[in-house]
């Protein structure tokens, strides 16, 4: 097992690598391109400029988050291929850098959906949240609710220039349904899988947040059975998940930790992000701290599925509250992930000394 923290790079992060670096057991950054058009060749001198950077603050970078899928693959367009054929080239380029796991999505139009990106808790730390009557609303007034309490920073998933015409978007997708979502995820995959087997590269993809349609857009990767389905519709290990507990858990159906165990135990998980979030009402949640008293998942148990079934992946703390006056990018506060991995680790610790 590999601790991580993710980073968004020296202009769009303003916390340092050496930071980073400082945290007790932080072993590397999971990090990307961001100045790259999504669907566009990721270049080796850019790959090479942003690995050296990590390396020189004596920090690993062997996992991408993410290197995003273009719209006309996820719709299946006659022009995918042109992006497909990109995507493969991304991966072999990654691979000469040491890249080992890249993680990335299949959700239409959002990347990710919250409906309040400054949800005050009790203690006065900000957080992020989702209501249902938070989206009760256009289409229009989402997208600009988002972006303007993004504190300024760029939101992965929810680029201004891509989602200015979101109805517009939105009518490219009105013919995919659940099944074309699920043969065009499939296509991606026949395609770049191979690819990725030839250079040692792991695809692994993140779960639908939240896992359930929202706007009436198609959700494919949101519950057991279809990480089941991913895993044998294109049976190689090349083929996995970055399990988010977070992002499973926002459907008080799933059994986080079952799912967990499943899942290392056939060694598709590649890449695992660990947080904590509080059901409220019905689907309703907010991210809480990390520890298992502050959320509705048991964190131990959680850490337990992962430790006893064998997982030797990457991890990261994932979302962190802002505490202690701390501001930036919403959900990336430097000192609440730091001290969920340190929590993280404490949980690690106790089972190995269990056995």
């Amino acid at each position: 097992m590999q601790m991580t923290m993710r980073w968004f790079g020296p202009d769009q992060d303003k916390i340092p690598l050496e930071y980073f670096r400082q945290v007790p057991g932080v072993e590397g950054v999971v990090g990307a391109l961001y100045d790259v058009p999504v669907g566009e060749v990721w270049a080796e001198e850019k790959i090479r400029a942003l690995v050296e950077q990590v390396h020189a603050a004596g920090l690993s970078m062997e996992v991408i988050e993410s290197v995003n899928i273009h719209d006309d693959i996820k719709i299946g367009c006659s022009s995918r291929d042109q992006w497909i054929a990109n995507y493969q080239q991304t991966i072999r380029n990654l691979a000469k850098f040491g890249v080992k796991v890249i993680c990335y999505n299949f959700m239409p139009v959002f990347d990710w959906m919250k409906t309040d990106m400054q949800y005050v808790l009790p203690d006065g730390s900000l957080t992020m949240a989702f209501e249902k009557q938070g989206i009760d609303k256009t289409l229009e007034e989402v997208v600009r609710e988002v972006l303007e309490n993004a504190n300024g920073f760029a939101l992965p998933g929810w680029e201004p220039e891509r989602l200015a015409q979101v109805q517009t978007l939105f009518a490219r997708y009105q013919d995919v349904d659940e099944n074309k979502l699920r043969e065009n995820l499939v296509y991606f995959l026949e395609a770049v899988v191979p690819v990725c087997e030839e250079v040692g590269v792991k695809m692994a993809i993140h779960p639908d947040d939240p896992p359930y349609s929202i706007f009436g857009l198609p959700r494919i990767i949101k519950n057991r059975d279809d990480l089941d389905w991913l895993c044998n519709v294109v049976d190689s290990p090349a083929n996995g998940i970055t399990l988010c507990t977070g992002s499973i858990a926002e459907d008080p159906e799933n059994d986080v930790c079952e799912i967990l165990a499943e899942f290392t135990r056939r060694k598709r998980i590649h890449f695992a992000h660990v947080r904590n979030i509080k059901i409220t009402q019905g689907k309703d949640f907010y991210e809480s701290a990390h520890p298992s008293q502050y959320g509705s998942l048991d964190m131990f148990q959680v850490v337990k599925a992962l430790h006893d079934n064998g997982f030797d992946g990457y991890i990261r703390p994932d979302h962190g509250r802002f505490i202690w006056g701390e501001t930036g990018r919403p959900g990336y506060g430097l000192y609440d992930r730091a001290l969920g991995v340190t929590y993280l680790l404490g949980l690690w610790e106790a089972l190995e000394k269990q056995h």
